[in-house]
C-alpha cells in the first residue's frame, strides 16, 4: 500500500501543478469513451460554445441526435486525416466544417481571434480507463484539447523499486496499440513514460518494437536532468513548462509533425 500511495502522489503533484499553473482544468475520467477513444462530452460542448450558430444548424435538423452526429464525422475525420490535421484544419459534418481547435494569433490585435482561443479546453485527466476490452486497465494520466486525447503518461516512481525502464515496459507490453486512444495519428500523439528522475518519449506504440527516445533536459554535458530546484521534481519540466497550456498549443499549432514510414508488402 505505501508504495501505490507514493505512486499516486506523484500523479496528483502534476495533476495540481498543470491545473494551478498550467491553465489546465480538471476532467472527470468516466466521461472517456474507450470505443471512440474521445471525451464526447468536451467535443459537443466545445462546439456549442465556440461555434453556436453551426451547433444549431446541424441540431435543427438532427434534433437530440446532433450530437451522436458530430462525433460520427469526427471519428471519421481522424480516422481519415488525422489528429494534427483535425486541429489545425476542422473536420467536415454535413457539409459544414467545424473547428476542434482555435489557436493563439500573432498579436493580440484581433479581439475575437484572442476570445476564441480562450474557449479551448484543456483538461487533465487521472486513471483514464481506456478499453473495452480489458475495463480494468487504465492510463495514469491523459490531456485532452476539446475532447481528443493529445498525451499520455505512465508514471513511476524509484521510491517503489520503478522507474522510467518500467513504464516503457508498461507501454510495450501492457499497452494494446489497437486501442481506440493508441491508434498511431488518429488520437494521442505522443505517449510519455515518467519517472521523478527522467523521461522518455514515443509518438507510435508497436508493442514490443516500441521506439523510445529520451526526453530530458541533460545537465552538465551529460544525459539526464540537472538537480531539482526545491519543492521539485528533475522532470518538473514537463508539465510545467512543455505541457502547459499555451506551450501544449503552440506545438501542436507549429512544431509537432509526424511521419509515417510506408513499405511494400514483403520488403525487408
Amino acid at each position: 500500500m505505501m508504495s501505490v500511495h507514493k505512486e499516486i502522489k506523484f500523479e496528483e503533484a502534476i495533476e495540481v501543478a498543470l491545473i494551478d499553473n498550467g491553465g489546465v482544468e480538471r476532467g472527470d475520467p468516466k466521461t472517456f469513451d474507450a470505443s471512440q477513444g474521445l471525451f464526447p462530452d468536451d467535443v459537443i460542448a466545445f462546439v456549442k460554445d465556440s461555434q453556436p450558430s453551426r451547433w444549431q444548424a446541424l441540431e435543427d435538423f438532427h434534433g437530440t441526435g446532433a450530437g451522436e452526429a458530430l462525433v460520427s464525422s469526427l471519428t471519421k475525420e481522424l480516422a481519415s486525416k488525422g489528429t494534427l490535421n483535425v486541429l489545425r484544419h476542422g473536420f467536415k459534418c454535413f457539409g459544414k466544417t467545424f473547428r476542434l481547435a482555435y489557436f493563439a494569433p500573432n498579436t493580440g490585435m484581433n479581439p475575437e481571434a484572442t476570445a476564441d482561443y480562450a474557449k479551448n479546453r484543456l483538461r487533465v485527466y487521472r486513471q483514464v480507463h481506456f478499453s473495452d476490452k480489458n475495463p480494468d486497465l487504465s492510463l495514469d494520466v491523459v490531456l485532452s484539447v476539446n475532447g481528443l486525447p493529445i498525451v499520455t503518461m505512465e508514471l513511476k516512481n524509484p521510491m517503489t523499486g520503478q522507474t522510467v525502464e518500467h513504464a516503457k515496459r508498461q507501454y510495450r507490453f501492457d499497452r494494446d496499440p489497437r486501442e481506440p486512444i493508441f491508434t498511431f495519428k488518429q488520437r494521442a500523439l505522443v505517449h510519455f513514460a515518467v519517472d521523478p528522475d527522467l523521461v522518455s518519449m514515443t509518438t507510435k506504440l508497436a508493442g514490443k518494437e516500441t521506439v523510445f527516445l529520451p526526453f530530458n533536459r541533460g545537465g552538465n554535458h551529460a544525459a539526464g536532468n540537472p538537480p531539482a530546484a526545491p519543492g521539485k521534481y528533475k522532470t518538473s519540466y514537463l508539465w510545467d513548462d512543455v505541457l502547459s497550456r499555451d506551450s501544449l498549443m503552440d506545438i501542436l499549432a507549429r512544431f509537432l509533425h509526424l511521419q509515417v514510414e510506408e513499405r511494400q508488402v514483403g520488403e525487408q
